[in-house]
């Protein structure tokens, strides 16, 4: 059985309301949306578990719109933190875990973020990180603007606890808090995830991702 790295956990970002995907997350929220039959949030559960991640003491999921679904769904598999309305963003969701994260470094992943691949993107972010710089998992995105030396974002960030520790639990973002900080000061840096990334944020991006994952026959969560 593989272990987890010693000294870092990982953190499951599934707190979002999924606006964009109405009225289907209105009743039901985006980490449980189902994507070649297995949901989003089962994904991500099964490429952190090839790595190690498991369970409580290395797992947490934050929640906040329609919470009891996503604590239903977590059950025993994560420490869940679970945020009054509305969510405190990616920033505030990590800052509001750090007595659980206790001087750890982080691993996190967004819950609505389709990668192929099994576990080699995160595996592949985690090689040969020095503890020190924020790692940005990534795609090669030239022509779009807002990117991370010709990367777009691709759903999951590596943060050395020096960066965790002065975070603030209320509504922010990480890109603002630690990843634009972090790249002003030459200490971020995009790894490339040469597959496939759908942010499943609108229904045509859904669509895609489930039109993928169903096209491979025995595909890796």
């Amino acid at each position: 059985m593989t272990s987890a790295p010693e000294r870092l956990c990982a953190v499951v970002l599934a707190a979002g309301e999924g606006r964009r995907l109405r009225p289907v997350t209105l009743h039901t929220p985006k980490p449980l949306l189902k994507v070649g039959g297995v949901s989003l949030l089962d994904r991500t559960f099964a490429r952190l578990a090839a790595l190690g991640f498991a369970g409580p003491d290395l797992v947490a999921v934050n929640a906040c719109h329609l919470a009891d679904q996503i604590v239903a769904a977590v059950g025993d598999r994560a420490r869940l933190s679970v945020e009054d309305p509305p969510p405190l963003g990616t920033s505030g969701g990590v800052a509001r875990l750090k007595d659980w994260i206790g001087g750890r470094d982080v691993l996190v992943c967004n819950a609505d973020a389709y990668l192929d691949g099994g576990a080699e993107p995160y595996r592949r972010l985690l090689d040969g990180w020095d503890r020190r710089e924020v790692r940005l998992l990534g795609v090669v995105a030239p022509e779009e603007p807002h990117l991370f030396s010709g990367h777009a974002f691709a759903g999951a960030s590596l943060l050395p606890w020096n960066l965790v520790k002065d975070l603030a639990p209320e509504p922010s973002e990480l890109v603002r808090t630690v990843w634009r900080p972090a790249e002003r000061n030459g200490a971020l840096r995009p790894v490339t995830h040469d597959g496939v990334f759908i942010d499943c944020g609108t229904p045509q991006r859904l669509a895609a991702a489930d039109r993928h994952a169903a096209s491979i026959e025995g595909a890796k969560l």
